[in-house]
């Protein structure tokens, strides 16, 4: 995706996998790998954005999408997170027509933490609700927008390009920016999170944060990683069978895993 000059595509091949060589270990996030790896693809293909044309496409399929399945979903937390959740079918490795159908599909959640979250709404000052792949803004926004009436909500999106993940030109590229009241990034270019790289905004944000609902595998990897607060509501479909097992769950499972 990120050039069609054979040469360049053959090079940066070579680089990923030294970068694997080099660094695969147990002891090693593999959200620090693939960061690596993205970094040289980029670098050596001088593409800063190698999957534009695909969230272009992602964006407007969900557009449509959304706008077909919301009145589907009931207006409360349970009906709201359940179609935010259906958006995160979206991902990189996914066919259009595989993402299409999950979408049309009810969403059902086969682990479901929501009803302990809903009860520490009441007492939240505020929400840190971080987004994932670009296009589902479309499904976020009446979740945001619900939570918005609890405490004030601070959507999150990555700070430069990395996989098909939303960034702040993604959210102004589908229309969407206006309709939030606060957004930040993570400050960084990595799938998910992770902490050392982040901005000191982006941690000031999390630390502080009363609840935080997080969108997709990449924030399950990374911050499963940190100590559990009770706090943190892991929504995403399971859509590699590592996060399936992990949690001990059939791939492509639905889940919401308070932590």
């Amino acid at each position: 995706m990120a050039t069609d000059n054979e040469s360049l595509r053959a090079e940066a091949e070579r680089a990923g996998l030294q970068i694997i060589d080099d660094n695969f270990s147990p002891d090693l996030l593999t959200l620090e790998i693939a960061t690596a790896i993205h970094k040289a693809v980029k670098e050596i293909t001088g593409n800063p954005d190698p999957y534009r044309r695909m969230k272009d496409d992602e964006i407007r399929v969900a557009r449509e999408l959304s706008a077909e399945v919301a009145s589907s979903y009931p207006q409360d937390f349970k009906g709201l997170m359940a179609l935010s959740t259906a958006g995160n079918s979206i991902d990189f490795f996914r066919s259009i027509d595989d993402i299409k159908r999950d979408m049309r599909a009810p969403v059902r959640f086969v682990a479901d933490d929501s009803d302990k979250f809903i009860g520490k709404l009441e007492g939240a000052k505020d929400i840190l609700f971080l987004a994932d792949n670009a296009g589902e803004v479309f499904f976020d926004l009446p979740l945001v927008e619900y939570l918005e009436r609890y405490a004030p909500v601070t959507y999150v999106v990555k700070g430069e390009p990395v996989q098909n993940d939303m960034t702040l030109d993604d959210l102004r590229l589908a229309g969407l920016d206006g309709r939030l009241r606060r957004v930040i990034t993570t400050g960084a270019a990595t799938p998910g999170v992770i902490m050392a790289k982040a901005s000191d905004q982006f941690r000031r944000a999390f630390e502080g944060a009363g609840l935080v609902l997080a969108k997709g595998m990449g924030y399950y990897e990374g911050l499963s990683e940190l100590p559990p607060q009770g706090r943190v509501l892991h929504c995403t479909m399971a859509k590699c069978q590592p996060v399936a097992d992990s949690i001990g769950v059939p791939l492509n499972s639905y889940l919401a895993v308070l932590r």
